[in-house]
């Protein structure tokens, strides 16, 4: 009989809460989920379609092994045992730097990472690499310096705010908000707040905005640092904040005393008096900013993301309600990884830090493999995550996994990255696992939903938490585990917990393997080495997690974890697990003094330097490529390369080259036509939409096309017009300012 089942979305962080009619073990429609507490029956047509995601014909159900250019079928204990001994080889051979993991960060799952990373560690390597250190290199770095820990991610308080400032963002396309396209209408709307779009077009969150600053390409520092120096000019510091919660402002205020800015707003192509005007709405008004790609891959990167927080710094928007506030986490997104620490390491052929949550620059990657250093990369595990089409530089990427001594992908389809590989490993879907994700963006609850299984594994599809599991067991590093604790795993979890703990006190050394040791326990009872893991991540909680718990009702005690594990199980919708203090949210800074550090040394000469006159002599395009192409554009008709069926947007314009009317009409393009765009990496043709939204002398491409669909290539896959190369100093590529040129073909 058909049933309802309640899940979530999987397509973008916000995962929204559905409901899935499953009939005969499949899929068969979608709708939203009135009862989940954060999306609140909200869903975009990406979550509606998700059926596409999860029956693609390419499909994996049997591990493969690649022979000359065919994949073979191969079981799995083959498969394992010669990635065992191929990657044990050349370990002994070139040591641990030469080993690398790819994933950890998937829209639908983020458990894999926690066997990922004990897999990395244990074999002694450090190399992390996801797609995070794509967008977010500069500003989580910033984040780190300014507060203490890279994962210290702030965000808008948008339910207290009285003016949401989008810088870079378009909201009511790329959401990354719970509900992004209400809550933006809703204060676009009340007469007693404001929604101020800083972006080069009119997207459709600038659009809807009630203030609109149509910044040049490439000028968001400049714009930055030229606000800072109005408000420090006009004496409109919040000095009681900076003098009770900052530390080294009066150090740096000089870089903006006597900075033009009059001129830098004529570099930026806005009117000054609307600079000027804002600048005293932010000095008046409880607000908040949301930056997003327009920032973290524009020119200056991680300038931007410093320049932003110290303009929100001097207006005393930190850490308060209504501004930009620290949200409570389940588990951070990554962990704090500073390269002045003499134990974390830096990429060898590039020197690159770990800073995105710890996790190196994706832009480095063929770098790191195609050199000569003896200790470079040769042995690659990609997991959750489709380089060869996501991230920069593919032509780059392609020879240098062609060059890998073993690479190894864990995927539900035979993905661009797969069919490089040497074995594919399939995986079940979000859908046919346990999984979650800890993104932290609802305040001051604290959300978390565990995705149950709604339909069951085709073939031989294991978890990717799994496939790590038995990988370890190859390797050696699964202590042999005592028949007690097997059996007490199928018994009260807190009897096993207390097995659990005595065992690993008289072996303290297998603390380091308990993820493993838990998948191989509690996991084998529940066919999920992911549950296994939330329940052991729930029973460790760190103080803060409980803390949040308590306030919301959870009683403290021993058991605490696991009556909240269960809460979890008895609520598939999602559920609120906890919920941070709102008054004292500046306690989460975590740097020495406890205070925001307002000086980077690194980006002092920067920012200092930053003026009018630099820039407009550094913007100027070379006569070759007189466009600037922006790689990326967030539409309803993307979603990363999740989904691979075109069908699922069968009658839209889903993959266009976006150009303004007046510049079509000098160039000769024609709307529905077609154009080649060519930049220093390359050229490819689509077909051209003329829109008013563009801005004159650029052009939009969306990502996520250009995946092979049943032998036949789905659109652009604009990654191959970016070099890896084109990157900010900290490895961010500069997807928002790509010099190109185009013309009719």
């Amino acid at each position: 009989m058909p049933q309802w089942q309640k899940t979530g979305c999987v397509l973008c962080a916000q995962n929204c809460g559905l409901e899935v009619l499953v009939e005969n073990n499949r899929m068969v429609k979608v709708r939203p989920d009135r009862e989940n507490p954060r999306s609140r029956g909200y869903v975009c047509r990406k979550g509606l379609n998700v059926i596409y995601h999860q029956y693609p014909s390419d499909r994996l159900t049997r591990p493969l092994k690649r022979i000359g250019t065919e994949f073979i079928p191969i079981s799995w204990d083959d498969a394992l045992n010669e990635i065992a001994d191929t990657l044990r080889t050349i370990l002994d051979r070139n040591g641990p730097r030469s080993f690398a993991y790819l994933g950890a960060s998937a829209q639908g799952g983020h458990f894999e990472a926690t066997f990922g990373m004990t897999l990395l560690r244990l074999l002694g390597s450090q190399n992390l690499y996801t797609s995070a250190g794509q967008e977010f290199s500069g500003s989580w770095w910033v984040q780190g310096r300014m507060f203490g820990k890279q994962y210290l991610i702030t965000g808008p308080d948008e339910a207290e705010t009285e003016m949401l400032i989008a810088w870079g963002w378009n909201g009511m396309q790329s959401h990354q908000m719970p509900r992004a396209r209400v809550v933006l209408t809703e204060i676009a709307k009340d007469p007693n707040r404001l929604l101020v779009s800083i972006d080069p077009r009119k997207s459709e969150t600038a659009a809807i905005a009630n203030i609109h600053l149509p910044i040049r390409p490439g000028c968001d520092a400049l714009l930055a640092k030229a606000m800072i120096a109005v408000i420090v000019q006009e004496g409109w510091e919040n000095t009681d904040y900076l003098k009770s919660h900052v530390t080294g402002w009066e150090e740096i205020r000089p870089w903006f005393v006597d900075f033009d800015a009059r001129a830098a707003t004529d570099v930026c192509e806005l009117s000054y008096e609307d600079v000027h005007a804002l600048c005293r709405l932010m000095t008046t008004r409880r607000w908040s900013f949301h930056p997003d790609l327009g920032i973290y891959m524009g020119r200056h990167s991680t300038a931007n993301s410093y320049l932003l927080n110290l303009l929100g710094t001097v207006c005393g928007i930190f850490g308060r309600r209504g501004g930009n506030v620290f949200p409570g986490m389940v588990m951070p997104l990554g962990f704090h990884a500073d390269e002045r620490d003499p134990k974390t390491w830096k990429t060898v052929v590039t020197g690159m830090p770990p800073a995105a949550g710890g996790s190196f620059p994706c832009s480095v990657l063929p770098d790191e493999i195609l050199s000569d250093h003896p200790e470079r990369l040769r042995a690659v595990i990609v997991s959750a995550c489709n380089p060869l089409r996501s991230w920069p530089d593919t032509q780059a990427l392609e020879e240098a996994f062609s060059h890998l001594e073993l690479l190894v992908v864990h995927d539900i389809v035979l993905s661009e990255t797969a069919r490089l590989a040497h074995f594919v490993l399939p995986c079940r879907t979000f859908y046919e696992s346990w999984d979650g994700t800890f993104f932290p963006w609802t305040f001051p609850e604290v959300y978390f939903q565990m995705r149950r299984p709604i339909v069951h594994p085709e073939g031989e599809c294991l978890e990717s938490a799994q496939i790590f599991t038995r990988l370890a067991d190859k390797l050696g590093l699964v202590p042999e585990i005592p028949d007690f604790l097997r059996e007490a795993a199928a018994g009260d979890r807190m009897a096993f917990g207390a097995k659990l703990m005595e065992w690993i006190g008289a072996h303290p050394e297998h603390m380091t393997k308990m993820p493993f040791i838990l998948a191989e326990t509690l996991g084998k009872v529940w066919d999920s080495a992911a549950l296994a893991a939330l329940w052991g991540l729930l029973m460790t909680a760190p103080k803060t997690f409980r803390k949040n718990a308590a306030r919301l009702g959870f009683a403290m005690g021993v058991d605490m974890g696991d009556r909240i594990f269960q809460a979890i199980l008895d609520n598939p919708q999602g559920l609120w697990v906890g919920q941070v203090d709102p008054e004292n949210n500046l306690a989460e800074i975590k740097t020495a003094t406890g205070k925001i550090e307002a000086v980077i040394p690194e980006l002092a000469a920067t920012v200092r330097n930053l003026d009018a006159a630099s820039e407009a002599e550094a913007l100027r395009l070379p006569e070759e490529f007189p466009f600037i192409l922006n790689a990326g554009r967030h539409m309803d008709c993307n979603a990363n390369t999740l989904m691979r069926n075109p069908e699922w947007n069968k009658g839209k314009r889903a993959c266009v080259i976006s150009v303004h009317p007046e510049d079509a009409e000098r160039l000769g393009l024609k709307d529905g036509g077609r154009a080649r765009v060519t930049t220093e990496a390359g050229s490819d043709t689509g077909e051209v939409q003329v829109s008013e939204m563009v801005r004159r002398g650029t052009i939009l491409i969306p990502h996520g096309f250009g995946l092979m669909y049943d032998g036949i290539p789905q659109g652009i896959n604009v990654n191959r017009l970016t070099r890896h190369t084109h990157r900010d100093p900290l490895g961010t590529p500069i997807h928002r300012f790509v010099p190109c040129r185009i013309e009719p073909c």
